[in-house]
């Protein structure tokens, strides 16, 4: 929901969303739910950041962060890991790593984890005992591992939104759904209690070793289809804790078959346990670098970091393999046709200046030309004026005067068919420029604002002192320069030679 208010609603947020959403989870957790508070809570809190934002005179913009700072703020609240609580609202809400964001979540962040250890108390989320990540004896064990959990990723939305299509299939009223859920949910959890209910015990139980191999099995496999279950008829609920508690299992399950098949190997199960809870919901929401953080806070043990960032890469990998485009949390918005792009990359355009874009030799045309001596030009096609769109009008001193376009140029034969007014009567003598030292981004900027296709580039000292030309077909040209350097492979020593370079022409200005 609060990625849809970013990406459609302009981060706004409806405030019966505010108050429901806490109440239908704590509804459905309390009557045993298999569900985590902290999906309701995140999203409680983005709710309340966003409804501030639309009482207060905001942008679009401002209500994002206003919007994401909620849900940092109620992410760390929740589980006391308030770096990875920033990481997470950029990674899945704004998309960006910028001071006017970064800034305010941090004291969001802060200040709602401070909170957390007013009222629970400054300890992690869980009490784990001291495991041993067996680095390096282990990165064998931690290398298959990767691969695993990035298929029981791709498993969980997989079979989610599978049984989503399997309700919607079903002749009886949506308002049934949740309640045949809970049938089945209450069917797995009576042969299975510890699936009830959010499970930190469980949790703490799993991290901590404690369970014997048969009892991981029965609630990995029994926790998995009562959150699918459960999620997938409709039912508001948290996927975070569950997912952690399935996973968790598996990890630790991983564990006890590498010490039955290696004896000598002397896995933690504990330690494995760790690593999948962060490295399977990191790959499944491809929110990976959220998740090694959060796993290495709610243990608050550094031995975990360099298992975590190894399987949880791996895991990833094998994610975007089987799915590319989406992740478990924005399957459902590209199944309503609304595409989520979660790579980050610096913007090509703020990146480049004018100087480095701009053509040199500007096309010029002095003041007193006739605009029937340009018609003629351009029916005989002269190159120095057929390919331009637009040319600056200059006096005799070359100095700059204003711009002509074809455009202003068939609007002056319209008024004088003869061909008598001049290019600079013609043109337009109210002109935006730009300076070199500008970025590409600004001048893009300058350009929209004043719905311009090209700009003059002028001397800062003297704005009539021309000393280049900025069009769009430039422009495309340092982007399609930029997809080059990304694509093509350089001849190496070894003598392999890369793909043919991409020619970039600026066919008409």
């Amino acid at each position: 929901e609060a990625m849809e208010a970013v990406l459609v609603n302009r981060s706004r947020i409806e405030p019966k969303v505010a108050l429901l959403k806490p109440i239908s989870a704590a509804i459905a957790i309390g009557t045993g739910g298999p569900f985590g508070a902290e999906g309701p809570i995140i999203q409680t809190g983005g709710a309340l950041g966003s409804l501030v934002g639309q009482v207060l005179h905001t942008t679009a913009v401002e209500r994002k962060v206003l919007l994401a700072c909620g849900a940092a703020a109620g992410m760390s609240a929740t589980f006391n890991t308030p770096i990875a609580g920033v990481i997470l609202a950029i990674e899945l809400l704004l998309f960006e790593f910028k001071a006017r964001s970064f800034i305010p979540l941090v004291i969001a962040s802060t200040l709602a984890t401070a909170v957390h250890m007013q009222l629970l108390g400054p300890g992690p989320m869980f009490s784990v005992s001291a495991v041993d990540f067996g680095i390096p004896h282990a990165l064998p064990f931690y290398l298959v591992l990767g691969p695993v959990c990035g298929i029981a990723a791709v498993l969980l939305s997989k079979a989610l939104y599978w049984v989503e299509d399997t309700f919607e299939k079903l002749p009886v009223d949506e308002l049934w759904w949740p309640a045949i859920g809970a049938l089945f949910l209450g069917i797995i959890g009576f042969f299975v209690p510890r699936v009830l209910g959010v499970g930190y015990d469980t949790i703490g139980d799993i991290l901590n070793g404690n369970l014997a191999w048969k009892l991981l099995l029965i609630v990995m496999l029994a926790k998995f289809g009562a959150l699918v279950i459960s999620l997938g008829s409709g039912t508001s609920g948290g996927l975070l804790a569950p997912t952690f508690m399935w996973s968790a299992a598996m990890g630790g399950l991983f564990a006890m078959i590498g010490n039955h098949v290696f004896p000598s190997a002397h896995l933690s199960p504990g330690a494995f346990a760790v690593v999948a809870m962060g490295a399977v919901f990191g790959a499944a929401s491809r929110a990976t670098f959220s998740f090694i953080i959060f796993a290495f806070e709610i243990t608050r043990d550094y031995n975990s970091v360099l298992p975590l960032m190894l399987v949880a890469v791996i895991a990833d990998g094998v994610a975007m393999l089987f799915m590319p485009r989406s992740s478990i949390m924005t399957e459902k918005l590209a199944r309503r046709g609304l595409h989520v792009h979660q790579d980050y990359e610096a913007d090509v355009l703020a990146q480049s200046t004018v100087s480095e874009t701009m053509e040199k030799n500007a096309p010029v045309i002095l003041a007193g030309t006739k605009v029937g001596q340009v018609a003629e030009r351009i029916a005989r096609h002269d190159p120095e004026v057929a390919r331009h769109e637009a040319m600056l009008i200059v006096d005799s001193e070359g100095k700059l005067k204003g711009v002509v376009t074809r455009g202003d140029i068939l609007r002056a034969l319209d008024k004088d068919s003869s061909g008598a007014l001049t290019v600079e009567e013609a043109g337009s003598t109210k002109m935006v420029v730009t300076y070199p030292d500008e970025l590409i981004s600004e001048a893009v900027a300058k350009m929209l604002q004043f719905q311009v296709g090209r700009l003059p580039v002028v001397d800062h000292a003297d704005d009539r002192k021309i000393v280049g030309y900025l069009n769009r077909a430039a422009i495309m040209a340092a982007r399609m320069r930029r997809l080059r350097d990304e694509h093509m492979r350089d001849q190496g020593w070894l003598g392999f030679r890369g793909n043919q370079s991409i020619k970039v022409e600026a066919s008409r200005s």
